[in-house]
């Protein structure tokens, strides 16, 4: 039986903006407004239906985050009252979500469970960046002050905003996504037993789908469909970031897309006139943590929260992981979806698509809006393919914030209603977690590892080890004496033995013993 508050998705926008002259360019409030009018338009009901949207909920910026604050343009204190204004719609409702890309997700479960209980009966969510455009602004010296907006009214904030690393991690450079999840991908090499180049063209042939995806979706930031050995191979193009990833392997963050999407309940699609086929149902959903803390986790190439999060969506839509007909995978760093696949119970050679985007490398990483982008265009998908079954997830910080939504035309059968989110958080917290060394002294080896490659510098060997005596963790630089650094790049790190001191900057430096 379909109850009248089952919550139902009804409207989808996305749209992409690659306009290079600044006077024309749209600023990011602006693009998610006219996402927003797409989903109206979208759902058949058009400006009566954003007569009817009680809440409007939306998505933090980049700039938002503690490494961008100090720009002068895109600074937005309540995107979802600025972009309602824009659109000439007055919700009474605003809401935030917390830094991460899990949070577009995270908060379509959130109001779906409000829908259920009636205590929201309309609701809008729009995320999106300008980034792309701000910082050209910026590079240029361009005046877009008008490019920000305060407004008195504050949102409630979804989520908590938290350091994604500790101070020893921050110290290393592990705060940036671009050094640590190359850091989860050796040591799921390392976890695989294989070579190096093997690997490597493993993760070649995982993503150049990806890029075919991408190629055909007409909101990509990247419509280029490109072969698993460009992919994988280092040149002027392609140059390193992080190894074992080229700048191909690697989420941008400047672009200029932005999303919609429009929720309520059945009973008031019902009233409102809403064509059942524009109908998208969210049969099951989870939100989850992993160990905040990278170092502080049982294992490097693991992600316990997905594994838990996906049996609890799956129970609560009566599915399995062999029902789903079309991914979308978060795809920030190639590591995030091998361990999406890994915990989920899918082969990396499974012949259902993993993405519907094209994936944050190639679609666009639109910051933390990314995943309602793919819940957007996964909305558009099963539309046109009445009765599959989809699946969303969205990854925040590092491996550390999950949510996943599982969706279909298909109606819900009986009362939508998902478990708390805090009784499987609960779980997790209780698992178990590595002891760790700020300032590590004596003998150690590497578990896991990256080479950083940052313009103008010399590269940078980041790792993450074992002290020999405690097996406790430890953070650490190679050190920069002969060519440590670059053999990390021609030959397996983990394992290497080294000493382990701290210097004057508080940094700990790992010399190999050979």
């Amino acid at each position: 039986m379909l109850h009248d508050n089952t919550p139902i998705l009804i409207g989808a926008g996305l749209t992409v903006q690659k306009q290079k002259d600044l006077d024309k360019a749209k600023s990011p409030v602006d693009l998610m407004a006219d996402a927003g009018h797409l989903a109206l338009a979208d759902s058949g009901a058009g400006a009566a239906l954003g007569e009817a949207i009680d809440t409007i909920a939306s998505i933090r910026f980049v700039t938002d985050s503690p490494e961008a604050r100090a720009l002068p343009l895109g600074h937005y204190s309540n995107p979802g009252r600025t972009v309602a204004n824009l659109m000439g719609i007055a919700p009474q409702h605003t809401m935030l979500a917390a830094t991460g890309g899990n949070s577009p997700q995270m908060m379509i479960n959130e109001l779906a469970e409000r829908i259920a209980q009636g205590r929201t009966e309309t609701a809008m969510v729009v995320g999106g960046e300008g980034f792309a455009s701000i910082m050209r602004a910026v590079g240029s010296g361009v005046d877009k002050a008008e490019w920000n907006d305060q407004p008195d009214e504050q949102p409630e904030v979804i989520g908590h905003e938290k350091s994604g690393v500790l101070p020893v991690e921050h110290r290393h450079g592990l705060y940036f996504p671009v050094n640590y999840y190359p850091i989860f991908e050796n040591a799921l090499r390392a976890h695989r037993g294989r070579d190096m180049q093997t690997h490597l063209q493993e993760v070649g042939k995982l993503m150049a789908p990806f890029t075919q995806v991408a190629a055909e979706h007409p909101q990509s930031w990247f419509p280029i469909a490109r072969s698993a050995e460009e992919l994988i191979t280092a040149n002027d193009e392609n140059r390193w970031v992080g190894y074992p990833y080229p700048k191909y392997l690697n989420a941008i963050i400047r672009i200029d897309q932005a999303s919609a999407v429009v929720m309520t309940s059945v009973g008031k699609a019902r009233e409102m006139g809403i064509d059942e086929s524009k109908w998208v149902f969210l049969h099951g959903c989870s939100d989850a943590n992993e160990v905040w803390n990278g170092i502080e986790r049982q294992d490097l190439h693991r992600s316990v929260a997905i594994h838990e999060m996906t049996k609890q969506a799956m129970a609560m839509a009566g599915w399995s992981i062999d029902d789903i007909d079309i991914f979308d995978l978060y795809s920030c760093f190639p590591s995030a979806v091998e361990v999406a696949c890994q915990e989920m119970g899918i082969a990396e050679d499974d012949p259902r698509p993993f993405t519907v985007t094209g994936g944050l490398p190639y679609f666009g990483g639109a910051g933390n809006a990314y995943t309602l982008m793919s819940v957007a265009t996964m909305m558009q998908k099963l539309r046109a393919t009445p009765g599959a079954k989809g699946l969303c997830n969205g990854n925040g910080w590092f491996l550390t914030k999950h949510s996943l939504g599982l969706y279909s035309t298909t109606p819900v059968d009986g009362e939508w209603q998902r478990q708390a989110p805090s009784v499987l958080q609960a779980q997790i917290d209780a698992g178990p977690t590595r002891a760790y060394e700020e300032f590590p002294s004596g003998e150690g080896w590497i578990e896991s590892y990256t080479v950083a490659h940052v313009a103008g510098r010399d590269p940078l060997g980041i790792l993450i080890g074992r002290m020999s005596d405690s097996d406790h963790r430890f953070v650490a630089h190679m050190t920069d004496e002969g060519d440590h650094v670059a053999r990390l790049m021609r030959e397996d790190g983990v394992g290497i033995k080294g000493t382990l001191a701290t210097n004057d900057q508080k940094l700990n430096i790992f010399t190999p013993l050979s």
